[in-house]
């Protein structure tokens, strides 16, 4: 089951960090079809959020047609967003852990590890176009 982060200084609205959340759990294998994803009361009581924003993010979701809602059931995955590159995810998340560790003992907290990794991503993503 997914476990849902709010970034508040992200700037993202909460409902589209919970949307982006599942999308990324469903790319990484982490969310297969058929798993549940937790219900609008237990999101509720654990980010204490507004159920409206859940309903919103589960919603949006249904509408992608990556889950659909079972009355008094619950909200389960329908699709997946896996794909071929999925074996080569494990070599590099090992990698990015290491360059993380890097960052940590090169005297880097997590704000200026984000801020550089966020930028060169982004630059990279540009080249590439």
């Amino acid at each position: 089951m997914i476990d849902f982060q709010l970034d508040v200084r992200s700037g993202v609205a909460p409902y589209v960090q919970l949307v982006q959340q599942v999308r990324h759990a469903l790319r990484l294998g982490m969310l297969s079809v058929g798993d549940q994803l937790p219900t609008v009361k237990e999101v509720v009581a654990s980010l204490a959020i507004n159920p409206n924003t859940v309903l919103k993010a589960y919603r949006e979701l249904e509408h992608e047609g990556l889950v659909t809602a079972r009355q008094g059931v619950g909200t389960f995955v329908t699709r997946s967003l896996v794909d071929d590159s999925l074996p080569a995810h494990e070599p590099l998340r090992q990698e990015l852990l290491q360059w993380f560790a890097k960052a940590y003992k090169a005297g880097l907290d997590a704000e200026n590890i984000e801020a550089l990794f966020k930028t060169t991503f982004r630059t990279a993503l540009g080249a590439k176009r």
